[in-house]
């Protein structure tokens, strides 16, 4: 409405001023003509009047009549900066925090036509040296955005810098400052309400300028069935935007210059879990496009004065070491841990050359310094009920240099942690007995978390594999678990050490994850320096991979579990996932009989024992995924030229094998020890599906996956006698799972529904469901859909149900218990229908 008011002013005025001009016949000829209005750029004492509030920086900021300028030296024209937008505030319900991030864009300013200056958002997809022919074709083929404009309002005082009034710009909706198009459809946002959105202020640092704004958009709730989950959030969840029409966000955008000059890269390495950035890279002499992929990491450099001791082997300190502050906001007690969880990298960054390169401390009593600064890094506490910590990071798009890390920390991860822990470690860890733990506990147990966050801002991805590299029996080996550590990588997800057993007498030293072998090489592969251009650093790199894991497997990157591979998995522990879960279930049957007391509270509703058994069959159920992966498994080992041996070799035979016979004899017959009604009749009402039963279909239909049949078709052909033919795996899954008609004995209700589900399974391989069918298909399914319509697979799967229908029909007379009968009649049609649907 301002607008439109203020646009009918001009016209008003506009129109009286024509009229004033026109030749007026009555008085003769008018002598007192408005002089032209003047254009363009104005004097500096105009425009940046003695009423201005400046404060000098990487650009000059001048506050002046509620409008706020740039004044931005031309020797930063054509200069990237990263804007990194965080929210500081947010409304209730959103599921987003202060200090989270919400954008980040690189920026340019330059010089445009008219007086003016654009800027533009950066996107870095292609490069050439400046010296080389083919950067001419690199600059046309690649234009960047120009997505504001500003006129020029003065000039500096030198000459040497240009003014540009900013206040439209930052209280607008420019989304390069401001929220993402993804973040507002997720919050089911509408227009900027100009009226209830300003400017709070804007501040300038020697590198730096954080410009905090408040913006109020028009918003309803979202459908039904809307955007929601993961750390984000809905309109839905946000009360504002039911009760208000409106949501107001308080933003704060960190506008950070980055450095002249990139700092060296380090070339991406598969043998090393690193996040990487990449740029297509072009020159002149090219017979092939390199795709320039460099790993994400912090700057280290030593002192110039340190540089010879750094050469000979001595420890020194980084000229800018990594500090992280803990939010001030956090509770007191948890401040001491978190802090530790950070200092716990030095013993790695030793191996790399440095002492003291990385610190935790305290939030300082400091008015100059802001938690959303993009030059300082923080763990932020987050008043929530989410069961998470994560490790971002923000690194120039340039090098991948590291520049700054919010660790989002929510405070219901000791929820998340006290859980794992009492399953996982309860039947040897007194401690762990109890629906509090003591603060001595849940600090250690936050520090491990603190270890694993930060090590993802250090640039370490997860190291799923990592864990596989420890043989089960040293797991219950006191003295070398103690030493060594249960797994090789906090990068892993091996939280705690299930595998050891009462006897053994292990102590908290040996069950819980630690800072490995395999960290300190990682961190000593990325942060030491070396100096060198990219080239001759990536064969320096290449020599300490190879000469490293060629003395030392532990150091192995076993990846994210993405892959076929039964070694890289989330959860497990030691190299073979069939032994380690068979003691696991151990230790579970000695904690389900517990449970009741263990988690007896005042006036709980039979909540915590809920709770809890849900998370023991929870555990349970991870190991059936864990061995289960073993069958049709393919080892991935990244290798260079240098290193001997395949990369793809198939998992030993006998470990499949052995994963057969562990899911027929710990899953498929029906484990009644979880079927524990002492606790069922607490807390599930029978009307519903035991959460046993679920596990039994679901793993039952990830043996018989598509993708997974296909893969044991293909080893066969690679690696022949060497792994698991799809032959034997089938005919040993349908004799396990129908052994009553062998035995002649009646099954259980839990046996009768996984026949009815093998049964399905078999008639879905032949008969596929439509596209839509599949789309709501369980998340068991690992890679893309799999055809196998024209392959042994299919072939496979109507002579297994040939055999079993002629086994029926051969052994049900045999059975006379009435619901046995009925389910095998019930078979037998279902079976035909599949063969024969005409």
């Amino acid at each position: 409405m301002k607008k439109i008011i203020t646009i009918t002013s001009v016209g008003i005025i506009l129109a009286f001023s024509l009229n004033a001009q026109r030749p007026d016949t009555a008085a003769g000829p008018r002598r007192d003509l408005p002089a032209a209005i003047k254009t363009g750029p104005k004097a500096y004492s105009e425009v940046i009047t003695k009423k201005a509030q400046s404060q000098k920086g990487v650009f000059t900021v001048h506050f002046v009549d509620d409008k706020y300028f740039f004044e931005i030296p031309d020797s930063l024209l054509g200069r990237e900066l990263l804007a990194v937008t965080r929210f500081a505030k947010v409304a209730g319900g959103a599921r987003k925090y202060g200090g989270e991030e919400a954008n980040e864009q690189s920026l340019q300013f330059e010089k445009g036509p008219n007086q003016r200056i654009f800027m533009r958002v950066i996107t870095l997809i292609s490069k050439a040296d400046s010296s080389q022919t083919i950067a001419k074709a690199v600059k046309n083929s690649y234009l960047d955005p120009i997505v504001a404009s500003f006129d020029i309002k003065a000039y500096g005082k030198d000459s040497t810098s240009t003014i540009i009034d900013v206040t439209d710009f930052f209280k607008g909706d420019n989304q390069a400052v401001s929220l993402t198009s993804s973040e507002k459809r997720t919050f089911n946002l509408a227009g900027l309400a100009s009226d209830r959105s300003y400017i709070e202020s804007i501040k300038s640092y020697p590198i730096n300028l954080e410009i905090r704004t408040v913006k109020t958009y028009s918003a309803s709730p979202a459908a039904p069935g809307g955007p929601m989950g993961g750390g984000g959030g809905s309109a839905s969840a946000i009360p504002a935007a039911m009760n208000a029409g409106a949501v107001t966000f308080e933003l704060n955008t960190s506008v950070r210059l980055l450095p002249k000059t990139p700092m060296n890269t380090r070339l991406f390495d598969s043998r090393v879990g690193y996040f990487a950035d990449n740029y297509v890279q072009y020159s002149d002499d090219q017979q092939k496009v390199e795709n320039q992929i460099f790993a994400v990491r912090y700057k280290l450099e030593p002192k110039p004065q340190d540089l010879e001791k750094y050469k000979k082997g001595e420890l020194v300190e980084p000229i800018k070491p990594i500090i992280y502050y803990i939010d001030p906001a956090t509770p007191k007690k948890w401040v001491p841990y978190l802090i530790a969880g950070v200092n716990d990298w030095n013993v790695a960054f030793e191996k790399a050359g440095w002492k003291n390169a990385i610190q935790g401390k305290e939030w300082p009593n400091d008015s100059t310094m802001s938690l959303e600064d993009a030059r300082f890094s923080v763990i932020r506490y987050f008043a929530s009920d989410i069961e998470n910590a994560y490790g971002p990071q923000v690194h120039d798009p340039r090098s991948g240099e590291i520049l700054e890390s919010h660790i989002g920390w929510y405070h219901n991860v000791m929820n998340l942690v006290h859980d794992w822990y009492l399953i996982q470690a309860a039947a040897v860890d007194p401690a762990a007995r109890k629906m509090k733990f003591d603060d001595t506990l849940m600090g250690n147990l936050i520090r491990f978390v603190s270890s694993h966050e930060v090590g993802h801002t250090l640039g370490l991805r997860h190291n799923m594999g990592s864990s596989s590299k420890t043989p089960v029996e040293k797991l219950r080996d006191k003295k070398w678990v103690e030493a060594n550590g249960h797994t090789a990588s906090i990068m892993d997800y091996a939280r705690f050490n299930y595998v050891a057993q009462p006897e053994d007498n292990i102590g908290e030293s040996g069950l819980f994850p630690r800072i490995g072998d395999y960290d300190k090489w990682a961190i000593q592969w990325g942060y030491t320096y070396t100096g060198k251009g990219d080239e001759e650093d990536k064969k320096i790199n290449n020599k300490w991979v190879v000469d490293a894991l060629g003395k030392n497997d532990r150091l192995w990157f076993g990846g994210e579990g993405y892959n076929a591979d039964p070694r890289a998995q989330t959860e497990d522990l030691g190299d073979n996932s069939v032994l380690a879960s068979e003691y696991g279930i151990k230790n579970l049957k000695r904690i389900i009989v517990k449970l009741p007391e263990w988690t007896t509270e005042e006036a709980d509703h039979y909540q915590n024992l809920n709770d809890i058994y849900t998370q023991l069959v929870g555990q349970f159920n991870r190991y059936m995924g864990h061995v289960v992966k073993n069958i049709g498994g393919v080892n991935e080992t990244f290798k260079s030229v240098e290193e001997k041996g395949d990369v793809y070799t198939p998992t030993p035979v006998a470990l499949q094998k052995s994963a057969m016979n562990f899911l027929q004899t710990q899953l498929f017959t029906t484990p009644k020890w979880i079927l524990d009604n002492n606790i069922l009749n607490k807390i599930s009402n029978p009307v519903a599906n035991e959460r046993l039963q679920n596990i039994q279909t679901s793993i039952l239909k990830s043996l018989l996956e598509k993708g997974r049949l296909y893969r044991l078709t293909t080893s066969t052909t690679r690696f022949s006698t060497a792994t698991y033919s799809l032959h034997d795996m089938m005919e040993d899954t349908r004799k396990g799972i129908f052994t009553e008609l062998t035995s002649h004995q009646a099954g259980d209700v839990y046996r009768r529904n996984l026949q009815k589900t093998y049964v399905s399974a078999l008639g879905d391989i032949i008969h596929p469901s439509t596209p839509a069918s599949s789309a709501a298909a369980p998340s068991f399914r690992m890679g893309p859909a799999v055809d196998v319509e024209n392959t042994d697979v299919v072939s496979e799967a109507r002579a297994q149900l040939k055999k079993l229908a002629a086994s029926i029909q051969a052994n049900k007379a045999s059975i006379s218990d009435a619901n046995a009968s009925n389910h095998f009649d019930d078979l037998q049609d279902r079976i035909k229908k599949i063969l024969d649907p005409k």
